[in-house]
């Protein structure tokens, strides 16, 4: 009750100020807010590529500014600060830019109306969906009818959504309560990446250089996604000792831990030379997908941009249940994965030594939901924005 009424009173205030820079006049000006920002790194790098005029901006949430630290052009502001004067100049920016685009769920949109010709784009954070999220959440049926209202408001306010797939656009119909024609079927822009042959080897080549460790042995990268329960107490439940035992010799576990965990278990210095911690944010895991020879997850959506790289995944559910009744997954878990799900060490070490994986099914997975992600994703989004969005794009560049 007392958190509702902090937030009613918060967007009440949001909202006087943004009325108020709403009389300023609309400027050319694309406004990124930030929770992730890899996929608007890659927007705002073609935007430079094409040598596009147009200033930027970046509203920027915890750790994300990394991904905007070299470009000195760029204002770069926190967003929801306790600083006054970043709050209204955040405000300011909002009310004032011809394009905004947002790549998390951010309440401010509940209580924003943009004036006519500004326009706000979804670039969602991930290119596929495991877990249940929007209106679908779990957790969404607890929530006050007040709170309900606030997030149908904060969708409605989306001018489209970026998608790679049918798939993942059928997704966010359900859990942003959308119609099929806000759908911008442009493909994901941080998959981009992954068609960039020559830049590969460039970076396992700087990567080997850092640390010679992973010159000589098989690579399991290891990319849990976080439990609601454990972001201040993380559990390892892969047992690295067992891991250790059988795959030492062999292999190195590269570890990543989901950025909202917290640890204080430092397993490289328990493991050394078989585990390499990765899980700071200096280190982009899109370096760690290129060289990791096995991926282990569970719930994460890494899998949609490493089925990419048509190398095996091994899904370590240990929770499955209990995670599904909790946060709720998209569809039948089980049938849903490119790989085989196991829930004891053991049978990922046996899955790991016989190397028998079913890479027609990767394939076709990486081809479902990486529909429209085909390389030139940012090219499309930057001509969709600022090439008039009335030019209807080419299918060549996987518009429809």
């Amino acid at each position: 009750m007392i958190k509702e009424l902090i937030i009613t009173i918060y967007l009440l205030a949001f909202k006087l100020v943004f009325n108020f820079f709403k009389l300023f006049p609309l400027k050319h000006k694309i406004t990124f807010v930030i929770t992730f920002g890899d996929n608007s790194k890659y927007i705002y790098d073609e935007i430079k590529r094409q040598q596009q005029e147009i200033e930027v901006v970046v509203l920027y949430e915890g750790a994300s500014r990394v991904y905007f630290e070299e470009y000195d052009e760029v204002k770069k502001i926190p967003f929801e600060s306790l600083n006054f004067m970043q709050i209204i100049k955040s405000i300011y920016h909002l009310a004032t830019s011809k394009y905004i685009i947002v790549d998390n769920y951010f309440g401010f949109l509940a209580t924003t109306d943009f004036r006519k010709g500004a326009e706000c784009l979804q670039l969602w954070h991930a290119s596929g969906a495991i877990k249940k999220f929007g209106l679908e959440d779990q957790s969404v049926q607890y929530r006050s009818e007040r709170a309900k209202k606030r997030f149908n408001k904060v969708y409605s306010k989306f001018d489209k959504v970026v998608i790679g797939s049918d798939i993942m656009g059928n997704t966010f119909i359900r859990s942003f309560n959308i119609p099929k024609e806000k759908l911008l079927k442009t493909g994901v822009p941080r998959t981009d990446f992954f068609y960039k042959e020559a830049l590969h080897s460039e970076i396992i080549k700087g990567m080997v250089r850092e640390n010679e460790a992973l010159k000589n042995k098989k690579k399991i990268l290891y990319a849990p996604t976080y439990r609601d329960n454990e972001l201040d107490h993380f559990e390892m439940k892969l047992e690295l000792d067992l891991l250790y035992k059988e795959l030492g010799e062999d292999y190195i576990i590269l570890l990543r831990l989901h950025p909202a965990i917290k640890t204080k278990t430092n397993y490289a210095d328990l493991y050394p030379g078989f585990v390499l911690d990765y899980s700071s944010s200096k280190y982009d895991i899109n370096h760690l997908l290129l060289i990791a020879d096995y991926l282990i997850t569970d719930y994460s959506s890494i899998p949609y941009e490493f089925s990419l790289l048509n190398k095996p995944i091994i899904f370590f559910a240990y929770d499955l249940e209990k995670y599904s009744l909790e946060r709720g997954l998209v569809e039948n878990y089980d049938q849903m994965v490119p790989g085989p799900v196991v829930k004891e060490t053991n049978d990922v070490i046996k899955l790991i030594k016989e190397n028998q994986f079913d890479m027609q099914q990767l394939k076709a997975y990486a081809n479902k939901w990486n529909k429209y992600s085909k390389g030139y994703s940012s090219h499309n989004v930057v001509n969709y924005l600022l090439q008039s969005n009335s030019v209807k794009l080419t299918e060549k560049k996987s518009i429809v």
